[in-house]
């Protein structure tokens, strides 16, 4: 329903009218580059609609990780751990890339070259990188991540550096175990990763690049592992660092540097950011996490960083040794799922996702997928945190 009154009288129906064709005039010679893209829009097809549910199939593999949405091209991409999943937006299967050995965990479409990045790690190895899929390649089940020219990779150091940090000075690294004083700010590697604007910026305003978020270890005893890391990337001159992943000798091609690095104060949690997602509707980055366990927190499973607020240079809390960086406003948190899977489709609507376990006549445990749309309800300072500003859009 429109939010205007559409019974006034006529005589102002006529003035209206009169000001529309005037506001018509004055778009088109004060700014023609706004009524050019008005014009262009007109020619576009219209997007197709979004179901109020999309399965993404059952697989023998580990639960969901992430989803994506090609909303222009009318795909859905779906982790599932050592497996990528390409459907339509009826759930109808398209393809599958098999074959992963590490951990794929979230993804994000590119709009810029409409490639899904995703991340993806071998902790034995202590490799983390952003898997790239040219997922216009994807077109049959059983594609293979590494012989079927369909995934490259690029190597994220920076991870590395923090997961395989040597803390309490032993001169030896603990490896893939929360158990501790190892992995700089507990890094456990990497998980949630989402294209959106700078922080502080609106979308539109610049570039956007691509921010990866830190999996944080579970440890109550630590002090220096109370904020979420992410990290910056510019990615547009990334096809210099992409290689074929050969999994039996993982490569070491990528930025040597990040192009940002910022900290979020959220307490504790388990794993750190599962999904991560920006909203353009709110301009907010949203951080699905697994709730923590430390006292004095309020161990909240979903965070809103405010999108619009400016990183402040300031401490770092519970570091060892002091330490400064760039701090984002946690403006909110709540209990809300969404670890699984996490879409924000731009318009006040989204798509969580969730996984269950589910044993088919033959046997055989499987994963299942599914997303289900949700709409914006918003929320008032100092709700409650089982009030999370999301609801179903099927209940009405």
């Amino acid at each position: 329903m429109s939010r205007y009154n559409v019974s006034e009288e006529a005589p102002m129906m006529r003035k209206l009218a009169v000001l529309a064709v005037l506001s018509g005039l004055l778009l088109t010679t004060v700014t023609p580059a706004v009524a050019a893209v008005a014009e262009e829009d007109r020619g576009r097809p219209p997007l197709p609609a979004l179901p109020n549910e999309i399965n993404g199939g059952a697989w023998p593999t580990s639960h969901l990780q992430g989803v994506a949405v090609d909303r222009e091209k009318g795909f859905m991409y779906w982790s599932f751990t050592q497996m990528l999943v390409k459907t339509d937006l009826r759930g109808d299967v398209i393809g599958t890339v098999e074959g992963l050995t590490g951990h794929l965990g979230d993804l994000d479409l590119n709009p810029r070259d409409g490639r899904v990045y995703g991340s993806l790690e071998y902790k034995a190895e202590e490799a983390f990188y952003i898997a790239i899929f040219d997922v216009r390649k994807v077109d049959r089940v059983g594609m293979n991540a590494e012989r079927d020219g369909v995934m490259t990779a690029v190597y994220l150091p920076e991870v590395v550096e923090d997961f395989t940090a040597d803390m309490d000075g032993d001169g030896h690294f603990d490896g893939d175990t929360g158990d501790t004083a190892d992995h700089r700010y507990g890094c456990s590697g990497i998980d949630g990763v989402a294209f959106g604007p700078g922080f502080g910026k609106r979308s539109g305003q610049g570039r956007d690049t691509l921010k990866v978020a830190y999996g944080v270890y579970s440890n109550t005893e630590r002090t220096d592992n109370d904020h979420q890391v992410i990290l910056e990337y510019d990615v547009r001159d990334w096809r210099r660092y992409e290689r074929p992943l050969s999994q039996a000798a993982p490569h070491h091609s990528g930025p040597s540097r990040t192009d940002g690095k910022f900290f979020a104060y959220t307490g504790n949690t388990r794993y750190g950011v599962q999904n991560l997602e920006y909203d353009p509707h709110t301009g907010d980055w949203f951080l699905a996490v697994y709730e923590g366990a430390k006292a004095g927190f309020p161990n909240y499973s979903f965070f809103v960083v405010d999108g619009t607020a400016r990183p402040v240079r300031g401490e770092i809390k519970g570091q060892p040794e002091r330490e400064r960086g760039e701090l984002l406003k946690v403006s909110d948190g709540f209990d809300f799922h969404g670890q699984y899977g996490f879409e924000a489709l731009g318009d006040g609507t989204y798509y969580v996702a969730d996984s269950v376990r589910v044993v088919g006549p033959d046997g055989v445990a499987r994963q299942e997928g599914f997303a289900e749309k949700y709409r914006w309800t918003g929320r008032s300072a100092g709700a409650e945190r089982d009030r999370p500003p999301f609801s179903p859009v099927a209940a009405g």
